[in-house]
């Protein structure tokens, strides 16, 4: 496995920011693992972030990072448009029964805390696994599933909840 440490992640995000040429894109999506480390703290310091999605999933150790990057994204002053709640809900795909394998109420009571809205609640499927692995995501595979009509909502809500340009 490759490991990168401290200054190597700084240097790559900053020549992923600078040496790219990136033309008119109305948006640029930046998935970032979780916590509040150097890659985290090195983008928002160097890019005028225009908002930041939390995602997190429902179990309170989930919950404890995601805090702290609201927490870090507030002191470098980065809009939070809200907090997304990935795999909230387990669909059995042969008799639909819904399982909270991950607990329930994380994103709401995070949400209440931090004076935030819930901008979606992401269900997990096998579908949405199985279509990452073969590189076609499931709303290119199956627009009508129930988890891409969730993607297509969030995506939505975050357009909707970006600050105005002017």
């Amino acid at each position: 496995p490759v490991i990168w440490r401290g200054p190597m992640v700084m240097g790559a995000v900053r020549q992923f920011l600078k040496d790219t040429l990136w033309g008119t894109q109305d948006f640029l999506i930046v998935d970032l693992p979780p916590g509040t480390g150097d890659a985290q703290l090195t983008l928002a310091q160097q890019v005028a972030i225009d908002g930041a999605v939390i995602v997190t999933t429902p179990q309170d150790v989930a919950l404890l990072d995601a805090k702290r990057a609201v927490k870090m994204f507030r002191q470098v002053h980065c809009p939070i448009l809200g907090i997304v709640e990935n795999m909230s809900v387990f669909v059995c795909p042969d008799c639909g029964e819904r399982d909270e394998i991950f607990g329930h109420g994380g994103a709401d009571k995070m949400a209440a805390e931090e004076s935030l809205p819930v901008l979606a609640r992401v269900p997990i499927y096998t579908e949405i696994r199985e279509g990452g692995d073969r590189g076609v995501p499931i709303t290119v595979a199956n627009p009508k599933h129930p988890a891409s009509q969730a993607y297509l909502d969030l995506a939505k809500k975050v357009v909707a909840s970006m600050p105005d340009d002017g």
